[in-house]
């Protein structure tokens, strides 16, 4: 509530939210993976603030590790992909975001050189 004469000033910064799509081929992910999804993928924001969007793909294939996740990380000109199997989706997530993190890093420091 303001008084006459004074002013509210919103000190707060805006900042983009990235978008995160998640596709699951052939089968329904669960809302408890989703959440999942959300809450690794929504990390990689810290790394480099300047994420357009992150789509994740989990899809069923052949043999012992089944379960692959594709994740595409797309930037201001350029675009990062990592693709994991293995014996579960969240596996397979975690060890993705862990590699897109440390290709983040180098993407912006490279960024700053140049």
């Amino acid at each position: 509530m303001t008084t006459p004469g004074s002013s509210l000033i919103n000190t707060k910064k805006w900042r983009y939210i990235m978008n995160i799509r998640v596709e699951s081929v052939k089968f329904d992910a669960d809302k408890k993976l989703l959440d999942f999804i959300h809450e690794k993928v929504g990390k990689l924001e810290r790394f480099f603030d300047a994420i357009i969007g992150v789509e994740v793909t989990l899809s069923l294939v052949p043999g012992h590790e089944n379960k692959k996740a594709t994740i595409r990380v797309h930037l201001p000109g350029n675009d990062l992909l990592v693709e994991r199997n293995n014996s579960t989706f969240e596996e397979a997530i975690a060890s993705g975001v862990e590699v897109l993190k440390e290709n983040l890093v180098k993407t912006k420091e490279k960024m700053r050189g140049a």
